[in-house]
């Protein structure tokens, strides 16, 4: 009976079954990234053969077995898309630390997190390299005054830079930036100080190279029209060109919560298109001859993604903007079939097309709160249509009030959606985020893009300078909200990193009360809640070490005390940010009480000592280590005896940033190599 039960249940379900085809999928990329070690050829072998049998098994059969194949069937196909992406863009690494002559051509520019002009370039040539081994590309931050001179998209440029392999984790289970560099194709970063000397012109007869061209004679011609940070937003906002917004600007952004503004996504591709399809839609209605005549919803369908495809290819092609475009088209494609076009299904439809070609997405935030936001919105928004209440706020006397009530409705669900993916990958929640946006995203709507969009195609006959003034003055209103908001006190509410295992409770959780059908839906409120209640009750670690041994950070009663002012900067912002601590590294090098060189902690578990420098002998080193639990010498290059558990230079290499939690059971160590294992990405 039991089996009935669940047969009938699931059996209710099927036409909601698509829907969960991503999610099964997303399983299966989780678990391929989850892995300790690289899957061989054998395993991937195996798996295919098992998800061309469950697809076999899945014609036959009763319902339930049916859908129980299904399942397992997508998340191994997951698996197995994710591991054949990251042979598809295998490419070489540097190795070691290199100092010398770069050449390459210029594909991609922006800033780097020091406010510095940054190139990615395309097929580099390094001094008294194996062509064998060279890189795909290279990044390099500039450090001159006169960086910009040179930089020309798809210009070959020629600079001395200090590269360096990217680097892993900086701490056990944080972000690791291996990863993403190689699904970039990204082999070394580094920076170079003397600037850059043009070696090859621009000869851009590539139609990536021509697009990027465009983009950036786009972006400058916006920001000779609209001058100063104004300008850079409006630039960023149409090609996705960051290369001039200020750092404090994109603070503001953030801590307001209106930094998705700048993110070219759902919301600007929504409002490109859906600006489009209005104004072909109502313009062939108002001409009785041809409303007659022709379908104008399809004509403006056809039109809309269009322009929708020519704004992706200006705005950059980045993930965000891929998912929105594909979104997009679904429902305008829709359109033409004359379907619904804004449901779950579609939805559904964009983020599996996502995750089979650029599956690696959804470990990024963009990914994740762009399709949490979308998923929500049209989630809530079904269930609304489908009330008595919503239907008669629409038909009443008030009905001029259902739009303000719409946008309050999409903005507290579209926070309350990302939110927890914001805590997650940037330890910070908005608590003025809604106000912002109420007083925002109507200026974006009906001001910002609409106007763009006319000074687009005004600029075909160079009368696009009020349109630019027009979208300059609904942006200068945003930043002012931006600027408002973020230096409002308590602003901004710290949170503590997290086990991803806990964010994917919170998600299925989530998931689940929008998916399920039926009183059942509401099983994924307490899922949700213990992922919320794990995340809070996880232990960040006593200590904290760099892959270098340089930079310490102790957690004190205050926060997280760090060894040293200087270096290893972007760890130490990173620990404070993952601790919840607004601190910087100046703040937390003056809570800690012991000297940066040579130091003992004791904790509850057992006592680490720190050796910086090369004067100890090895009796000396033996002697201490018989009196601690850990002994970390990161310039002492030999093996230290004894009953301790040493790390010296080269076992600190090997191990990459070192964790450490100490409880009555003594210390536990984790490095991050354990947390990542051996993959593709970090392998020598």
């Amino acid at each position: 009976m039991g089996i009935d039960h669940l047969s009938e249940a699931l059996f209710a379900q099927r036409h909601r079954f698509g829907l969960w085809v991503p999610v099964w999928l997303g399983l299966g990329v989780s678990c391929y990234f989850s892995q300790r070690f690289e899957p061989d050829i054998w395993f991937l072998s195996s798996l295919s053969g098992c998800v061309l049998l469950a697809v076999f098994f899945s014609r036959m059969g009763p319902d339930l077995l049916r859908i129980l194949v299904w399942v397992p069937a997508l998340i191994a196909l997951g698996f197995l898309v994710t591991a054949g992406r990251a042979r598809q863009v295998a490419a070489p690494k540097l190795g070691w630390h290199y100092y010398g002559a770069v050449e390459g051509t210029i594909v991609h520019l922006d800033r780097s997190g020091s406010d510095k002009p940054r190139v990615t370039l395309a097929d580099p040539v390094l001094e008294r390299m194996n062509p064998q081994r060279m890189p795909k590309r290279v990044r390099v931050s500039l450090h001159s005054e006169l960086a910009g001179t040179a930089l020309r998209p798809g210009a070959r440029i020629m600079l001395t830079a200090s590269l360096s392999p990217p680097a892993g984790p900086v701490e056990p289970g944080g972000f690791d930036f291996q990863r993403m560099a190689w699904f970039n194709r990204l082999g070394a970063v580094g920076y170079a100080r003397a600037p850059p000397v043009l070696a090859v012109p621009p000869n851009n007869r590539a139609f990536d190279l021509r697009v990027f061209a465009l983009r950036m004679k786009i972006s400058a011609h916006i920001r000779q029209k609209i001058p100063g940070r104004t300008g850079a937003f409006a630039a960023a906002i149409i090609t996705g060109d960051r290369s001039q917004i200020d750092p404090v600007l994109l603070a503001d952004l953030r801590r307001s919560n209106l930094a998705h503004l700048l993110a070219i996504s759902g919301l600007h591709m929504g409002l490109l298109t859906g600006f489009v399809f209005a104004l072909i839609r109502f313009g062939i209605a108002a001409v009785p001859y041809l409303s007659v005549r022709l379908q104008a919803k399809k004509i403006g369908a056809v039109v809309a993604l269009v322009a929708g495809a020519g704004y992706l290819l200006v705005s950059g092609a980045n993930i965000a903007t891929q998912r929105a475009f594909v979104m997009v088209a679904v429902m305008l494609v829709a359109v033409l079939l004359e379907r619904p076009a804004i449901t779950l299904r579609a939805v559904a439809i964009a983020a599996t097309l996502i995750l089979l070609f650029r599956p690696e997405s959804l470990t990024g935030p963009g990914f994740q709160m762009s399709f949490a936001a979308t998923t929500a919105l049209v989630g809530t928004f079904e269930v609304l249509n489908r009330t008595h209440g919503w239907h008669a706020l629409r038909q009443s006397r008030f009905r001029l009030l259902a739009p303000f009530a719409s946008l309050f409705i999409a903005s507290a669900v579209a926070g309350a959606a990302t939110a927890p993916f914001s805590a997650f990958h940037f330890n910070q929640m908005a608590q003025y985020g809604l106000l912002a946006n109420l007083a925002s995203v109507p200026v974006m709507s009906l001001i910002v893009m609409p106007a763009a969009v006319i000074a687009a195609v005004s600029s075909l006959i160079g009368l696009e300078g009020g349109a630019f003034w027009v979208m300059g003055q609904g942006i200068d209103w945003i930043l002012g909200v931006a600027h408002f908001v973020a230096v409002q006190e308590g602003s901004v509410l710290r949170i503590k990193s997290g086990p991803v295992w806990a964010l994917g409770l919170v998600t299925i959780g989530g998931l689940f009360v929008i998916i399920w059908q039926g009183a059942w839906r509401w099983f994924g409120c307490p899922v949700a809640v213990l992922g919320v209640v794990c995340w809070a009750l996880s232990v960040r670690p006593d200590l904290l070490l760099t892959h270098n041994g340089r930079l310490a950070g102790v957690l004190a009663d205050q926060g997280r005390a760090v060894s040293r002012a200087k270096g290893n900067g972007f760890a130490a912002l990173n620990w404070l940010e993952n601790d919840g601590d607004g601190a910087d590294q100046n703040q937390a090098a003056a809570r800690f009480e012991q000297d940066e060189d040579d130091w003992r902690l004791r904790l509850e578990g057992g006592t680490v000592a720190y050796l910086w420098g090369k004067t100890r002998t090895r009796a000396e080193l033996q002697s201490i280590c018989e009196t601690a639990e850990v002994l970390i010498v990161p310039l002492w290059s030999e093996d230290v005896t004894g009953p301790c558990r040493a790390f010296n230079a080269a076992d600190l290499r090997a191990s990459g940033a070192l964790a450490i939690w100490s409880g009555p059971e003594g210390l536990k160590i984790q490095t991050a190599r354990q947390a990542s294992g051996a993959r593709l990405w970090n392998m020598q």
